[in-house]
């Protein structure tokens, strides 16, 4: 079963929150979501290794626009112009800070 959203909510430009069904919240910087793309320019569409150097992300780095694609994701279009990765709901989930296994 995917996870499912019930709010999704860009605060102000510093971050990205989702509220989900069952009422966890997660939160994430956009500069956190940019680093973690998975679209073929960030990643290698064979072996899913990282291409994008995540220093090279600015720190201050904004989302202009949050859109939902279909019932399964959001696509960003980030202040660098990217805006080319469609983040699964799957995907947040996994990626929320709180939840993520500590590496």
């Amino acid at each position: 079963m995917l996870p499912t959203p019930e709010r999704l909510e860009k605060v102000r430009d510093e971050f990205f929150r989702i509220r989900w069904e069952g009422g966890h919240v997660s939160e994430y910087s956009f500069r956190t979501l940019r680093q973690e793309c998975r679209c073929a320019g960030c990643r290698d569409e064979f072996t899913g290794r990282r291409i994008l150097d995540p220093e090279s992300v600015p720190a201050d780095l904004k989302a202009g626009k949050a859109t939902l694609v279909g019932n399964y994701a959001v696509a960003f279009q980030f202040s660098d112009g990217h805006g080319s990765g469609i983040y699964t709901f799957e995907a947040l989930r996994a990626l929320c800070p709180c939840c993520a296994p500590k590496a």
